[in-house]
């Protein structure tokens, strides 16, 4: 056992005594395609619902929030799932996001907001995180569906077409500055921390006005 580890180790150490360089070639170019093949398969695995939804944390929470608007059922039939909001298209940031999003398995781990009181009073927290985040990469992933050049105003309400057309057109705002609790409940926010850059927005103003059904 112990020759046949020592073998193969030095197969390892100094794989071109005993192999060719075509074969080498040929070999690292095809462990690479079914290595980028299996890593890619499970990135997107970690993007689609069900996995989103798989901890009940999220399912009995967040989720069947989102299932009472307008981006989980609408006229035209177009589902937002977890990842379109949450996770950036682009290779680049996606990596960074999920190196970012790997703390929240030890979260899992620990039970941080393993039951709904535990989540309410982290709910603030990590909504925070979120707005903070879509602040700063100039709301991206809405920009994925939603195209300022393509708006309509003529079809938007006054309120609409004015915030539209004098904040966003002038990069002053961008979307989540005025769109906080689109998809979910906006939590808590205790006097004096109530968002400052989101006109016109009605914010909770009491524990129970984040907590009723």
């Amino acid at each position: 056992m112990l020759k046949t580890l020592r073998r193969y180790w030095d197969i390892i150490r100094r794989p071109s005594l005993h192999y060719s360089l075509g074969f080498l070639t040929i070999g690292g170019f095809i462990g690479g395609i079914v290595f980028w093949g299996g890593f890619n398969t499970a990135m997107e695995a970690t993007n689609t619902e069900v996995f989103c939804t798989g901890c009940h944390e999220m399912r009995d929470n967040v989720f069947a929030e989102l299932k009472t608007t307008i981006h989980y059922t609408n006229r035209s039939g177009v589902r937002a799932i977890c990842s379109n909001c949450h996770v950036p298209h682009n290779w680049t940031d996606k990596m960074a996001r999920k190196m970012q999003a790997s703390k929240e398995v030890w979260g899992k781990i620990f039970g941080t907001i393993a039951t709904q009181e535990k989540f309410r009073d982290k709910r603030l927290e990590l909504a925070q995180h979120e707005w903070a985040r879509l602040k700063s990469n100039d709301s991206l992933e809405c920009r994925n569906c939603h195209q300022f050049e393509s708006m309509d105003f003529t079809r938007q309400s006054v309120r609409a077409q004015n915030m539209h057309s004098t904040y966003l057109a002038s990069k002053e705002k961008t979307c989540i500055d005025c769109h906080k609790g689109i998809a979910h409940r906006l939590p808590f926010i205790p006097p004096g921390d109530a968002p400052t850059d989101t006109p016109g927005q009605a914010v909770p103003r009491a524990p129970d006005a984040a907590r009723s059904p």
